[in-house]
């Protein structure tokens, strides 16, 4: 692991997001480098608070219990992240559906704005726990460089994204239980493992529907941002390869 020279380091650890999140800063000053992991922190608990499905207040509990045809009014980042849902949506031809099935409605019942609402159209179980960790990356990574930051990472659970002077050294498990050497610079990782026993259960986050099975039971993608490689290992568990081929090309992912 490598960073800036001249640089004061930070790094600190804390339970979030249902696992435990590691946030690393390199800025002019230790002050400086303290108060911008701080501000990270702050970014991951806010998309926790709402993009959890079961807390009262949460933007994903107000879908899941609003009135049908009536619009409400939902953050920007859920709203962002929705519109990576209904991409993602699109693209695998509805295979990728944060819907579970515990309710009759599925993405295509919900109505986005073009401004932060959504109308549903049917009762929707709308769960984001197989891509709000990359988002909640990614927003920590911003608060990181929002404060002036040369360098930096944010760990999740495993997923992690690297921005900067900075080259982060890992080993990647395997399906196969063999492991991989990677260096990450400027990049995002996320790893999803179907026979992992860590995932919080009130995530469901893996969105296969009744009747039908992952293809496959590991997947991990490199991308330029958390968030789309979080989403495009979903795709690579559930999807035929050609097709994941496809969508890992449309927004630049890399299966490995």
């Amino acid at each position: 692991m490598t960073a800036g020279t001249g640089q004061a380091a930070v790094r600190r650890l804390r339970p979030a997001m249902g696992t435990w999140v590691a946030i690393a800063a390199s800025a002019d000053t230790t002050s400086s480098a303290q108060a911008a992991v701080e501000a990270a922190f702050a970014a991951v608990l806010e998309v926790e608070r709402r993009m959890h499905p079961q807390r009262a207040g949460s933007d994903l509990a107000r879908i899941n219990s609003a009135e049908l045809h009536t619009p409400i009014e939902i953050h920007v980042s859920t709203w962002e992240l929705l519109q990576l849902a209904k991409r993602l949506n699109a693209l695998t031809a509805g295979v990728f559906d944060p819907c579970l099935p515990c309710r009759p409605g599925r993405l295509t019942d919900l109505e986005i704005g073009p401004e932060p609402w959504v109308m549903c159209r049917s009762p929707v179980a709308l769960d984001f726990g197989g891509i709000a960790k990359g988002y909640a990356i990614d927003r920590a990574t911003d608060a990181l460089l929002a404060r002036g930051c040369a360098a930096g990472l944010v760990n999740a659970g495993g997923d992690l994204r690297v921005f900067g002077d900075r080259t982060e050294a890992i080993l990647l498990r395997r399906s196969d239980g063999t492991h991989q050497p990677l260096e990450l610079q400027e990049a995002a990782l996320a790893v999803s493992d179907m026979d992992a026993h860590r995932s919080p259960p009130e995530h469901q986050g893996y969105y296969v529907r009744a009747g039908s099975a992952p293809i496959r039971r590991h997947a991990a993608v490199l991308a330029k941002d958390a968030a789309t490689a979080d989403a495009l290992t979903k795709v690579v568990l559930l999807c035929a390869e050609d097709r994941a081929d496809q969508v890992l090309r449309e927004l630049g992912g890399e299966s490995i």
